[in-house]
């Protein structure tokens, strides 16, 4: 076991041991085993798993909700949650479509004028939180009634048809003939976000603010600054799936993303983020989205009843929890 699966610091340590203590990686080889098990169980059992055609389907599939967990890591990891991300991916492929088609705007201004909507939303999120002292699940859990409610009155509930092969390219494209496009994406913004998490000054202070907040502000880290800032973060890259989803559905739909955020929160918890904050990495969420990925393509290739899916991934996130609590308990007894 690592130094990063070690209890949260108490509020006597020093900022300096808290940042120390977490830039370990946490031990995924349970996870690791878990995920072949189960690879190997629906190898196995359901028909067509092991087709070239079905796993670049269960890459691309992991890929949308994958580039959210990432983000989401960080955030766990500093403490807070952000259960607002599926209504984000909504409103800004809503926003699309109706500044691409209805306002006639060119595709690069409208990206970025969704992007820029939707870092303001996660800056008002995390400012809700850091500054009035708004937890963020109450936050979050407002825009996520609210960001939908937008999504859908600016299009009447009703998909806007984007007729663009160059934007469908990005969504359903495949490089080198084979790998999808979203995939490509996804190791990006893996790669983004782990080197954030372990190699810069930024990345080390959300550990240092989950672990104790206290401690962080005493050392002179700015913990409202940092809150806000994963926060924004969490939003881009829900705004980003958003977009991939549109340029998939070849249209800006209010009605995607729904079960954005909980797969995305089930990806970090499996792969060992702590909702207590201060513990979590991001080849472990890596490891968690594979695993749902795979769960899921499995459940369907056996023809598992779509609402018995629903408990199997509600039992599956429990589990999860249970063994994060465990580990917890454990390590602070020893």
């Amino acid at each position: 076991m690592s130094d990063l699966d070690v209890e949260t610091p108490r509020a006597t340590r020093t900022a300096g041991s808290a940042i120390k203590s977490v830039l370990h990686t946490n031990d995924t080889t349970g996870l690791l085993a878990v995920l072949i098990t189960t690879f190997a169980v629906f190898a196995a059992t359901a028909p067509n798993f092991l087709t070239p055609d079905n796993l670049l389907n269960v890459l691309q599939q992991a890929a949308f909700f994958g580039i959210v967990a990432f983000a989401m890591t960080l955030v766990i990891v500093s403490g807070e949650i952000d259960i607002s991300v599926g209504s984000q991916a909504a409103l800004s492929s809503a926003l699309l479509g109706v500044l691409v088609v209805k306002q006639g705007w060119p595709f690069w201004l409208a990206c970025v004028a969704v992007l820029v909507a939707a870092a303001f939303v996660g800056a008002v999120a995390g400012w809700l939180r850091a500054v009035c002292g708004v937890p963020t699940f109450i936050a979050t859990l407002a825009l996520y009634l609210g960001l939908r409610g937008v999504a859908m009155q600016i299009t009447d509930t009703f998909p806007i048809p984007i007729d663009s092969e160059r934007f469908f390219y990005w969504g359903d494209g495949r490089v080198f003939g084979e790998i999808p496009v979203p995939a490509i994406y996804v190791l990006i913004v893996f790669a983004v976000i782990a080197v954030i998490a372990r190699k810069t000054v930024f990345g080390r202070s959300i550990y240092a603010v989950g672990g104790n907040a206290k401690s962080a502000q005493l050392s002179g880290i700015n913990v409202k600054k940092i809150r806000i800032q994963v926060m924004v973060i969490s939003a881009l890259t829900a705004s980003i799936t958003g977009l991939l989803l549109s340029a998939q559905l070849s249209s800006g739909n209010s009605i995607i993303a729904n079960g954005l955020e909980f797969d995305a929160i089930a990806a970090a918890i499996i792969g060992g983020s702590a909702l207590s904050g201060g513990k979590g990495t991001v080849i472990g969420t890596l490891l968690g989205v594979l695993f749902i990925a795979i769960l899921l393509n499995g459940m369907v290739l056996l023809g598992v009843n779509p609402y018995a899916q629903q408990i199997v991934r509600g039992a599956v996130v429990l589990i999860a929890v249970l063994v994060n609590v465990w580990r917890g308990r454990s390590t602070a007894t020893t």
